[in-house]
């Protein structure tokens, strides 16, 4: 399935929430930067940008109360099967438990 949203986008979008929550909480950017733990200038970075750690918008989710959220939306989900064809076809082959090497 190709996607037509790039992550540079995505990362902008996701600055755009975050911002757009705290301002519904009705923080500053120093309160939320205080209890997340994540410095004033990494936050003012990550909503004019869009860059910041993994760890960091992981901080900031917690205070926001999304990260739930995160957590349902990269949950793996199992294979729905549309015809006993694929059901069959599902059990013949060995699932890898890792990655193709290069």
């Amino acid at each position: 399935m190709i996607s037509l949203i790039t992550a540079s986008k995505t990362q902008k979008k996701l600055a755009e929430n975050v911002r757009l929550r705290r301002l519904q909480m009705d923080l500053t950017q120093t309160g939320l930067a205080k209890r997340s733990g994540v410095p004033l200038p990494t936050l003012r970075k990550f909503e004019q940008k869009g860059t910041i750690s993994l760890e960091s918008f992981l901080r900031l989710q917690m205070v926001l109360g999304g990260l739930e959220d995160i957590l349902k939306a990269t949950e793996v989900k199992e294979i729905e099967f549309s015809s006993i064809d694929e059901v069959l076809e599902a059990g013949s082959t060995p699932t890898r438990k890792r990655g193709k090497r290069k």
